[in-house]
């Protein structure tokens, strides 16, 4: 069985113990706007009415702010 895109952020939120107001922060260090219902769809269960899947574009932007987030910024270059 291959790990869907919502299984991959669901480990990371779990792994880093994000809450909804972090990842919500998170996303907006790469100005990403993410408001709290569109993650409790996300990290709903598969079978629910209002699930929603993952998409690449949302967890790619997630992973850039939690770089942002676990480094810091990228140094300007010379």
């Amino acid at each position: 069985m291959a790990l869907t895109n919502n299984d991959i952020f669901k480990k990371l939120r779990v792994a880093h113990k994000l809450t909804n107001e972090d990842i919500v922060k998170i996303c907006e260090l790469v100005d990403f706007k993410v408001s709290k219902s569109e993650l409790g769809a996300i990290f709903r269960r598969e079978d629910h009415d209002k699930y929603v899947e993952c998409g690449d574009q949302f967890l790619r932007n997630f992973l850039d702010g939690l770089i942002i987030h676990l480094r810091g910024p990228m140094p300007k270059k010379k």
